[in-house]
């Protein structure tokens, strides 16, 4: 029991540290990975060294799977060259399998120990997530070690030699157990590392060490097709693509097995046999299947087209859940999610002077209703930004994940402060046939067009983020005060006047320049980490001397 429990450890271990990797290098380079690979997709040949490049960076095809799929998920890339992608994918986590293979042992303590070093005295800077980096890597060949060391004994016992033993007459159980375990471990390249130690150890026969990596190359595509298995048409096309191309690999080499071992294993070390073949397994398929990949893409579009949807739905759908292991990339689809919500917003705060101008109650009716797509937005947004993983986001993706919460919160309260102030111009105004004086009417639409220019400027400064727009947002929250108190005392001196009009709405009036006031706060507050970021902001108002600064 010792021994296997040793075992898992260290295969736990082997699958964090790969963990560790990915996840950093993804803080580290993750907006830069997906630019490149956004820029690199001109053709098949330049997609499929991309794919090399980024897969032996992330160590993970699969995540360099998810980070492709929600490229043509968003329109951004065509589905062949997003298989094209795949295929040096593969080939990069191959390479990275050579690598760990060879003796690395001396560097294990050497990365762990500048690692944490890094990542302790430097937490938030690039420096530690470089050094979060060097902790998994140097994990990973810390693991290495452990599992030979603790397979020995393990796969000594006669009841595991002989269900070891129970596995070398069938290649298709050898491929499924390989499969099981890459999407288990969410690695295949840990699974191929974990196979060469045991195999190298004599504790799995060669054949059947060969026959594990088979599946575990199969079970990184399987992998990416779970992951997406929510997902939009266009992004489950590029990840059921790449499983087909699979299959078909080790449908082709599977019958290979007894060659490499009868003609290459000769002339290899033990460890050298295991990664050296899942090496050229997918440096083959790479080559052959290259291309294949516009008439697999075709195939792909008839077999699973996308489906028709009336025109009132058919909009994006920026929060795909593939995006979540490329926190950068899921980061700028909350945040498009978002001016989506802002837009219903917008069109809301039109709709609502319509409402008080021409008494429509049934586009009060239908303004209401779209109050319920703003709150679900929020829900929907929240929930998706929670699912990021917030260690993997650097301190700029970390500000955004922030501003896009309060944005969102923001644009969900001034959906209901509209609601509320269309229930009371249906209650107060509409039913009881009442209207407000010519001037107050003049003062109303006044305030509601500086809003309405307010909310505009604040949704590009969400976008864009310049500090200057930021400043004139947040004067504007004075001005617009100064402007509520004005109307109010004006609407007081014609009570004063006994204008009947203005007494049948007197309350309503109030209300509603104040709710418009408090809707100009909620926009208001958008330029607040903006200048809060530039140290522009004392902890009370604007610090004068500091925007003077920033101004000259």
């Amino acid at each position: 029991m010792k021994h296997l429990l040793n075992l898992l450890a260290a295969i736990a271990l082997l699958v964090w540290g790969t963990h560790l990797v990915r996840t950093g290098v993804m803080g580290v380079f993750g907006a830069n990975l997906r630019d490149f690979l956004a820029h690199s997709m001109r053709n098949r040949f330049s997609a499929a060294l991309s794919g090399i490049g980024v897969t032996a960076l992330v160590q993970s095809s699969t995540a360099t799977s998810l980070m492709t799929s929600s490229f043509v998920g968003q329109g951004l890339v065509a589905l062949p060259a997003a298989l094209a992608v795949m295929r040096g994918a593969d080939v990069g986590t191959a390479l990275m399998a050579v690598l760990f293979s060879v003796d690395l042992s001396w560097l294990s303590p050497l990365f762990i120990f500048v690692g944490v070093v890094l990542y302790v005295s430097r937490q938030a800077t690039q420096a530690g997530r470089f050094g979060r980096i060097l902790i998994g890597l140097g994990l990973m060949l810390l693991a290495l070690q452990l599992v030979v060391a603790a397979t020995g004994p393990l796969f000594a016992a006669p009841p595991v030699r002989a269900l070891l033993a129970s596995l070398t007459s069938d290649v298709l159980l050898e491929i499924t157990l390989g499969a099981l375990l890459a999407v288990l471990a969410y690695s295949s390249l840990a699974v191929v590392l974990l196979v060469a130690a045991m195999a190298s150890s004599n504790v799995v026969p060669m054949d059947v060490a060969l026959g594990l990596v088979l599946g575990a190359n199969l079970g990184s595509g399987l992998l990416a097709v779970l992951t997406t298995a929510k997902s939009s048409t266009p992004v489950r096309q590029v990840t059921i693509g790449n499983l087909i191309f699979k299959i078909l690999g080790v449908a082709l080499a599977a019958p290979c097995i007894g060659l490499w071992l009868r003609y290459l294993r000769p002339h290899l070390e033990d460890p050298q046999v295991v990664v050296l073949f899942h090496l050229a397994l997918n440096v083959a398929m790479s080559v052959l299947f290259i291309g294949l990949t516009d008439w697999v893409a075709r195939a792909m579009t008839r077999l699973m087209p996308e489906p028709m949807q009336p025109p009132s739905s058919r909009r994006p759908q920026h929060l795909d859940p593939s995006a979540l292991s490329t926190p950068s990339l899921a980061i700028s689809n909350a945040a498009r999610e978002a001016m989506h919500q802002a837009d219903l917003v917008e069109t809301m705060l039109i709709g609502m002077l319509e409402v008080i101008r021409r008494n429509d109650l049934k586009l009060a009716a239908e303004l209401r209703k779209m109050d319920d797509d703003v709150d679900r937005l929020y829900s929907d947004i929240k929930y998706y930004l929670t699912k990021i993983s917030r260690e993997a986001l650097g301190e700029a993706e970390s500000r955004r994940w922030t501003d896009i919460i309060s944005f969102t919160i923001n644009m969900e309260q001034i959906g209901d402060i509209i609601e509320r102030v269309i229930i009371d111009i249906e209650d107060k105004k509409i039913r009881p046939h009442r209207n407000f004086s010519e001037a107050g009417m003049k003062e109303i639409v006044e305030l509601h067009e500086r809003l309405l220019a307010n909310l505009r400027l604040g949704m590009s400064v969400f976008l864009v983020g310049n500090l200057h727009d930021a400043q004139r947002l947040l004067e504007e929250k004075v001005r617009f005060r100064e402007l509520e108190h004005h109307y109010a005392s004006t609407h007081l001196l014609r009570l004063a006047e006994q204008t009947t009009s203005s007494i049948e709405t007197s309350s309503l009036h109030i209300d509603l320049i104040s709710e418009l006031k408090r809707i100009n706060s909620h926009i208001c507050s958008i330029a607040y980490p903006i200048l809060d970021s530039a140290g522009a902001l004392a902890p009370s108002r604007l610090r004068a001397s500091r925007l003077a600064d920033l101004g000259s």
